[in-house]
Protein backbone atom coordinates (compact mmCIF):
# COMPACT_ATOMS: atom_id res chain seq x y z
CA UNK A 1 0.00 0.00 0.00
CA UNK A 2 1.34 3.42 -0.97
CA UNK A 3 1.27 6.27 1.54
CA UNK A 4 2.34 9.93 1.21
CA UNK A 5 5.68 8.89 2.71
CA UNK A 6 6.29 6.25 0.01
CA UNK A 7 8.89 7.59 -2.44
CA UNK A 8 7.63 8.08 -5.98
CA UNK A 9 10.80 6.50 -7.40
CA UNK A 10 13.83 4.79 -5.88
CA UNK A 11 17.12 3.51 -7.22
CA UNK A 12 18.71 1.05 -4.82
CA UNK A 13 22.38 0.13 -5.16
CA UNK A 14 22.25 0.26 -8.96
CA UNK A 15 25.32 -1.14 -10.71
CA UNK A 16 26.00 -1.16 -14.44
CA UNK A 17 29.18 -2.53 -15.99
CA UNK A 18 30.39 -2.09 -19.55
CA UNK A 19 33.23 -4.58 -19.78
CA UNK A 20 35.64 -3.58 -17.05
CA UNK A 21 34.14 -0.11 -16.63
CA UNK A 22 31.73 0.64 -13.80
CA UNK A 23 29.27 3.14 -15.27
CA UNK A 24 27.23 3.29 -12.05
CA UNK A 25 28.59 2.26 -8.68
CA UNK A 26 25.88 1.18 -6.20
CA UNK A 27 23.83 4.32 -6.82
CA UNK A 28 21.02 5.16 -4.43
CA UNK A 29 18.50 7.85 -5.34
CA UNK A 30 15.18 8.62 -3.68
CA UNK A 31 12.59 10.79 -5.40
CA UNK A 32 9.78 11.77 -2.99
CA UNK A 33 6.24 12.22 -4.22
CA UNK A 34 5.90 15.66 -5.84
CA UNK A 35 9.69 16.09 -5.94
CA UNK A 36 11.53 18.68 -7.97
CA UNK A 37 14.91 16.99 -8.05
CA UNK A 38 17.94 17.62 -10.27
CA UNK A 39 20.63 15.12 -11.21
CA UNK A 40 23.91 16.86 -12.10
CA UNK A 41 27.55 15.97 -12.58
CA UNK A 42 30.45 16.47 -15.01
CA UNK A 43 30.57 14.91 -18.45
CA UNK A 44 30.86 11.13 -18.11
CA UNK A 45 29.48 11.07 -14.56
CA UNK A 46 26.90 8.40 -15.40
CA UNK A 47 23.71 10.46 -15.42
CA UNK A 48 22.34 9.14 -18.69
CA UNK A 49 23.27 5.58 -17.75
CA UNK A 50 21.34 5.96 -14.49
CA UNK A 51 18.28 7.28 -16.34
CA UNK A 52 18.51 4.37 -18.79
CA UNK A 53 18.55 1.96 -15.86
CA UNK A 54 15.55 3.55 -14.21
CA UNK A 55 13.52 3.63 -17.42
CA UNK A 56 14.47 0.11 -18.52
CA UNK A 57 16.51 1.05 -21.58
CA UNK A 58 19.46 -0.66 -19.89
CA UNK A 59 19.39 -3.70 -17.60
CA UNK A 60 21.04 -3.29 -14.21
CA UNK A 61 23.75 -5.79 -13.27
CA UNK A 62 22.88 -5.27 -9.62
CA UNK A 63 20.31 -3.35 -7.61
CA UNK A 64 16.63 -2.46 -7.83
CA UNK A 65 14.31 0.20 -9.22
CA UNK A 66 11.07 0.84 -7.33
CA UNK A 67 8.15 2.89 -8.65
CA UNK A 68 6.21 3.75 -5.49
CA UNK A 69 6.24 0.38 -3.72
CA UNK A 70 6.44 -1.77 -6.88
CA UNK A 71 9.69 -3.41 -7.98
CA UNK A 72 9.97 -2.57 -11.70
CA UNK A 73 13.61 -3.63 -12.11
CA UNK A 74 12.83 -6.24 -14.73
CA UNK A 75 9.94 -4.54 -16.54
CA UNK A 76 10.25 -3.33 -20.13
CA UNK A 77 10.31 0.42 -20.84
CA UNK A 78 6.77 0.17 -22.24
CA UNK A 79 5.41 -1.39 -19.08
CA UNK A 80 7.17 1.21 -16.94
CA UNK A 81 5.43 3.95 -18.94
CA UNK A 82 2.10 2.21 -18.40
CA UNK A 83 2.74 2.29 -14.66
CA UNK A 84 3.52 6.01 -14.71
CA UNK A 85 7.29 6.39 -15.27
CA UNK A 86 7.67 8.66 -18.32
CA UNK A 87 10.74 10.25 -19.87
CA UNK A 88 11.48 13.02 -22.35
CA UNK A 89 14.65 12.75 -24.39
CA UNK A 90 17.68 14.95 -24.86
CA UNK A 91 17.27 14.63 -28.63
CA UNK A 92 13.80 15.56 -29.84
CA UNK A 93 11.84 12.50 -31.06
CA UNK A 94 8.52 13.37 -32.74
CA UNK A 95 6.32 12.38 -35.67
CA UNK A 96 7.19 15.14 -38.13
CA UNK A 97 4.38 14.34 -40.59
CA UNK A 98 1.64 14.57 -37.93
CA UNK A 99 0.19 17.64 -36.28
CA UNK A 100 0.52 18.10 -32.50
CA UNK A 101 -3.22 17.42 -32.21
CA UNK A 102 -2.95 14.11 -34.09
CA UNK A 103 0.12 13.12 -32.09
CA UNK A 104 -1.52 13.83 -28.75
CA UNK A 105 -4.69 11.96 -29.73
CA UNK A 106 -2.59 8.96 -30.71
CA UNK A 107 -0.63 9.04 -27.45
CA UNK A 108 -3.74 9.50 -25.31
CA UNK A 109 -5.58 6.72 -27.16
CA UNK A 110 -2.66 4.31 -26.74
CA UNK A 111 -2.37 5.16 -23.05
CA UNK A 112 -6.08 4.46 -22.60
CA UNK A 113 -5.69 1.06 -24.25
CA UNK A 114 -7.47 2.05 -27.46
CA UNK A 115 -4.55 1.38 -29.80
CA UNK A 116 -6.02 -1.88 -31.09
CA UNK A 117 -9.33 -0.31 -32.11
CA UNK A 118 -8.20 0.17 -35.70
CA UNK A 119 -11.80 0.47 -36.87
CA UNK A 120 -12.45 3.55 -34.70
CA UNK A 121 -11.48 6.89 -36.33
CA UNK A 122 -8.93 8.95 -34.43
CA UNK A 123 -10.60 11.41 -32.07
CA UNK A 124 -13.81 9.46 -31.51
CA UNK A 125 -13.05 8.59 -27.91
CA UNK A 126 -14.11 11.40 -25.55
CA UNK A 127 -11.48 10.55 -22.96
CA UNK A 128 -8.65 10.81 -25.49
CA UNK A 129 -10.01 14.10 -26.80
CA UNK A 130 -10.27 15.52 -23.26
CA UNK A 131 -6.67 14.53 -22.52
CA UNK A 132 -5.43 16.07 -25.78
CA UNK A 133 -7.38 19.29 -25.15
CA UNK A 134 -6.02 19.53 -21.62
CA UNK A 135 -2.35 19.22 -22.58
CA UNK A 136 -2.71 21.48 -25.64
CA UNK A 137 -3.98 24.20 -23.32
CA UNK A 138 -1.49 23.42 -20.58
CA UNK A 139 1.48 23.72 -22.96
CA UNK A 140 0.10 26.67 -24.97
CA UNK A 141 0.03 24.78 -28.26
CA UNK A 142 -3.34 26.12 -29.45
CA UNK A 143 -1.81 28.28 -32.18
CA UNK A 144 0.19 25.40 -33.71
CA UNK A 145 -1.83 22.29 -32.89
CA UNK A 146 -3.03 21.82 -36.48
CA UNK A 147 0.29 22.52 -38.19
CA UNK A 148 2.68 19.74 -39.21
CA UNK A 149 5.20 19.13 -36.47
CA UNK A 150 8.07 19.60 -38.90
CA UNK A 151 6.98 23.23 -39.31
CA UNK A 152 7.18 24.09 -35.61
CA UNK A 153 9.85 26.24 -34.02
CA UNK A 154 12.22 24.17 -31.92
CA UNK A 155 10.92 25.54 -28.62
CA UNK A 156 7.39 24.47 -29.59
CA UNK A 157 8.69 21.02 -30.45
CA UNK A 158 10.16 20.72 -26.96
CA UNK A 159 6.82 21.83 -25.50
CA UNK A 160 5.07 19.19 -27.59
CA UNK A 161 7.47 16.54 -26.30
CA UNK A 162 6.56 17.44 -22.72
CA UNK A 163 2.87 17.51 -23.65
CA UNK A 164 3.22 13.96 -24.98
CA UNK A 165 4.77 12.91 -21.67
CA UNK A 166 1.95 14.51 -19.66
CA UNK A 167 -0.65 12.86 -21.92
CA UNK A 168 0.64 9.55 -20.52
CA UNK A 169 -0.51 10.73 -17.06
CA UNK A 170 2.84 10.10 -15.34
CA UNK A 171 3.45 9.72 -11.64
CA UNK A 172 7.16 10.36 -12.30
CA UNK A 173 8.54 12.48 -15.15
CA UNK A 174 12.21 12.39 -16.15
CA UNK A 175 13.19 15.53 -18.07
CA UNK A 176 16.37 14.83 -20.03
CA UNK A 177 17.93 18.20 -20.96
CA UNK A 178 14.70 19.96 -21.98
CA UNK A 179 16.67 23.08 -22.98
CA UNK A 180 19.02 21.26 -25.37
CA UNK A 181 19.09 23.11 -28.68
CA UNK A 182 16.39 25.64 -27.73
CA UNK A 183 17.22 29.15 -29.03
CA UNK A 184 17.44 31.95 -26.46
CA UNK A 185 14.27 33.62 -27.75
CA UNK A 186 12.19 30.49 -27.09
CA UNK A 187 13.57 29.57 -23.68
CA UNK A 188 11.32 31.81 -21.58
CA UNK A 189 8.10 30.04 -22.60
CA UNK A 190 9.68 26.64 -22.01
CA UNK A 191 11.01 27.69 -18.60
CA UNK A 192 7.59 29.00 -17.57
CA UNK A 193 5.90 25.79 -18.69
CA UNK A 194 8.34 23.61 -16.75
CA UNK A 195 7.67 25.74 -13.66
CA UNK A 196 3.92 25.11 -14.06
CA UNK A 197 4.13 21.31 -14.27
CA UNK A 198 1.63 19.77 -11.82
CA UNK A 199 2.68 19.15 -8.23
CA UNK A 200 1.13 15.69 -8.43
CA UNK A 201 4.02 14.61 -10.68
CA UNK A 202 7.46 13.93 -9.21
CA UNK A 203 10.11 15.34 -11.57
CA UNK A 204 13.74 14.38 -12.03
CA UNK A 205 15.65 16.89 -14.16
CA UNK A 206 18.91 16.39 -16.03
CA UNK A 207 20.08 19.71 -17.42
CA UNK A 208 23.39 21.45 -18.11
CA UNK A 209 21.84 24.92 -17.78
CA UNK A 210 22.72 25.70 -14.16
CA UNK A 211 20.41 28.72 -13.98
CA UNK A 212 17.48 26.41 -14.74
CA UNK A 213 18.73 23.71 -12.38
CA UNK A 214 19.07 26.01 -9.38
CA UNK A 215 15.81 27.85 -10.03
CA UNK A 216 13.83 24.62 -10.50
CA UNK A 217 15.20 22.08 -8.06
CA UNK A 218 14.27 21.73 -4.40
CA UNK A 219 16.81 18.93 -3.98
CA UNK A 220 19.80 17.69 -5.97
CA UNK A 221 22.05 14.68 -6.43
CA UNK A 222 25.61 15.03 -7.74
CA UNK A 223 27.16 12.09 -9.62
CA UNK A 224 30.90 11.76 -10.20
CA UNK A 225 32.52 8.76 -11.87
CA UNK A 226 29.31 6.74 -11.62
CA UNK A 227 28.89 7.25 -7.88
CA UNK A 228 26.90 9.65 -5.73
CA UNK A 229 29.22 12.39 -4.48
CA UNK A 230 26.61 14.19 -2.40
CA UNK A 231 22.98 15.26 -2.29
CA UNK A 232 21.10 18.11 -0.65
CA UNK A 233 19.27 21.35 -1.25
CA UNK A 234 20.47 23.72 -3.99
CA UNK A 235 22.01 25.97 -1.34
CA UNK A 236 23.92 23.05 0.18
CA UNK A 237 25.12 21.87 -3.23
CA UNK A 238 26.22 25.35 -4.22
CA UNK A 239 28.27 25.72 -1.02
CA UNK A 240 29.83 22.24 -1.06
CA UNK A 241 33.57 22.61 -1.83
CA UNK A 242 33.72 19.12 -3.37
CA UNK A 243 31.02 20.06 -5.89
CA UNK A 244 32.76 23.32 -6.75
CA UNK A 245 35.99 21.43 -7.28
CA UNK A 246 34.74 18.63 -9.53
CA UNK A 247 31.85 20.30 -11.28
CA UNK A 248 30.54 23.79 -10.75
CA UNK A 249 33.98 25.32 -10.73
CA UNK A 250 34.60 23.97 -14.23
CA UNK A 251 31.84 26.07 -15.78
CA UNK A 252 28.72 24.61 -17.29
CA UNK A 253 28.39 20.93 -17.92
CA UNK A 254 28.90 19.37 -21.31
CA UNK A 255 25.63 18.83 -23.15
CA UNK A 256 25.96 15.06 -23.45
CA UNK A 257 26.74 12.44 -20.85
Amino acid sequence: MNTPSTPALQARQLVKRFGGILATQQVDLILPQGARHALIGPNGAGKTTLIHLMTGMLTADEGQVLLASEDITHLSPHHRVQRGLVRTFQINQLFDSLTPWQTLLLVASEHLGLGRRWWQPLGQDARAVQTAERVVEQFHLEDVCHRRTRELAYGKRRLLEMAIALACEPRVLLLDEPMAGVPAGEREELLATIARLPDSVAILLIEHDMDLVFSFARSMTVLVNGAVLTEGTPAQIRQDPRVREVYLGHGQEAAHD
